[in-house]
């Protein structure tokens, strides 16, 4: 674990109890002696703290001092992905958090079954615990758009990542933003719509999985 966050991270003193203090002293052991590091993630800051009180269920922490330490990705990626089962982007977000993505847009394309909501309580929690263990000093930023047209007005020069003669590593330091699709990929309406030249694949004939084509397009791109 690379810190700890705590919203109220930088104050002179802090306390912890409940399910932090229990992650922080039965789960990861540390001892009342050891420094401990926090984050807020609303500043670029690293804080640490000495206990100075502890009990059974809380603990009173000091501030030492801080330190601006900024561990971010070094170039920006923003990801328009389609609306899949909400089970499916829990399970790989913390992936793509590690790799550096810095945005992610949650839309509703053609295919996208409607029903499924994005839990952005639960994903932040997810990405909190990611940044934690990576070390990254933000997490992605998460939000949903209602259509793939809403997206390209708001995004005008983002690519979509579909079988193309255009390979995707020939695009590399173009690309900031790019659409994924959700199972079943694009519609046939979708791809049309599209610029054709902003459209790129790799030299795959396989169908992809939405997660195994965002995971591998997040690897080709901030590799």
């Amino acid at each position: 674990m690379q810190f700890i966050y705590h919203e109220k991270a930088g104050e002179s003193s802090l306390k912890v109890d409940g399910e932090l203090f229990k992650y922080i002293f039965k789960v990861r052991r540390f001892n009342s002696d050891e420094r401990l590091y926090f984050r807020n993630l609303k500043d670029k800051d690293i804080y640490s703290y000495s206990v100075v009180d502890i009990d059974r269920r809380k603990a009173s922490l000091q501030l030492l001092k801080s330190e601006e330490k900024i561990i971010e990705p070094q170039r920006y990626l923003h990801i328009g992905w389609c609306v899949i089962d909400p089970k499916i982007v829990e399970k790989y977000i913390a992936s793509l958090n590690e790799l550096g993505v810095s945005k992610i847009s949650f839309i509703y394309c053609e295919y996208s079954q409607k029903q499924y909501k994005p839990n952005f309580e639960k994903l932040e929690k997810i990405l909190l615990n990611s940044s934690q263990q990576c070390g990254r000093s933000s997490i992605i930023q998460l939000e949903q758009i209602d259509s793939l047209e809403v997206f390209k007005e708001q995004n005008p020069n983002s690519y979509m990542f579909n079988f193309s003669s255009n390979n995707i590593h020939s695009f590399k330091n173009e690309i900031d933003t790019i659409i994924i699709g959700c199972e079943g990929g694009f519609s046939k309406d979708e791809v049309q719509g599209f610029d054709q030249k902003r459209i790129v694949g790799i030299e795959n004939n396989l169908i992809l999985r939405s997660e195994t084509a965002t995971l591998s397009v997040a690897g080709i791109l901030l590799s």
